[in-house]
């Protein structure tokens, strides 16, 4: 029965019942064999979690592979050195995301015994994981009759329920709980994933995300990242990192200041590094 919460529109059984079989008989042609779909582990879905936040699958796929060599365990990573993180998770941005994975990692080891689905099931407490990333991991660790909606299922209802794009995420949640096939939970999300991804992108509908990522060149992020490469190099004065980068300091101390908040450097005796 679906909510009463979906106000008038014809979310029927039929309906849903057809864009599940839509859904599956793309997935069943289309689908993509990505590495951590091979794996349970809450740990490696996690990860992958974490690095498909605001970049595309190609580009994760190698960085994946190599940080689950270097730290296959939750413990691994936790214990590893947050210098030694930047730099694996160096080309693939936003590196407060690392930043927030070391963290999580280390939370989850000491708080919850380095069980990652215990620790999930009260992700306010961890840094960095909001309710999607945390209902996400549990569907495709244990198949859990959960959902979750990211910018690629959100575009797939507004266009195959005919919904306005300003419809609020509670009215899409509820959505995505009555289009729920019991007992295929993973399956049924890798499907929508790869029909939002590969058929009804973005380009195709007209459908923006919500949040669009902002321009990289010249931005505060690139400064972020050229600083993290010189910082993991060695340490430096502010009048060495304007020397090298090319920015006048009032711009450096800005973006400096937010890397120092954010815990990922630290400044002692007038120089910057990374914390440790």
């Amino acid at each position: 029965m679906v909510s009463p919460e979906l106000e008038k529109r014809d979310f029927s059984s039929k309906k849903i019942q057809q864009f599940q079989k839509k859904v599956f008989s793309f997935y069943q042609k289309n689908k993509r064999e990505l590495p951590w779909r091979k794996t349970k582990d809450p740990y490696k879905v996690l990860l992958s979690e974490f690095m498909l936040q605001q970049t595309q699958v190609n580009r994760v796929v190698s960085y994946y592979n190599r940080w689950i060599v270097t730290w296959p365990t939750i413990h691994a990573l936790a214990a590893a050195p947050l210098p030694k993180i930047l730099q694996m998770w160096m080309g693939l941005g936003y590196n407060t995301r690392a930043l927030h994975l070391h963290w999580a990692a280390k939370k989850i080891v000491t708080t919850f015994d380095g069980d990652v689905l215990k620790a999930l099931k009260q992700y306010k407490e961890l840094p960095g994981i909001g309710k999607y990333t945390s209902q996400a991991v549990q569907i495709f660790a244990t198949n859990a009759d959960l959902v979750t909606v990211d910018t690629n299922i959100r575009r797939i209802f507004i266009r195959e329920f005919n919904l306005p794009e300003s419809v609020s995420d509670k009215k899409l949640w509820i959505l995505a709980k009555a289009c729920l096939p019991k007992g295929k939970s993973r399956d049924w999300h890798n499907a929508l994933m790869d029909y939002g991804a590969l058929y009804l992108t973005s380009h195709k509908t007209g459908i923006k995300p919500k949040v669009q990522q902002s321009r990289f060149e010249g931005s505060n992020r690139q400064i972020r990242a050229k600083i993290l490469r010189y910082l993991l190099k060695e340490t430096m004065s502010i009048s060495e990192l304007e020397r090298n980068l090319g920015i006048k300091q009032t711009r450096l101390k800005g973006v400096l200041d937010k890397m120092r908040a954010e815990k990922i450097i630290v400044k002692r005796n007038n120089f910057y590094q990374i914390s440790e």
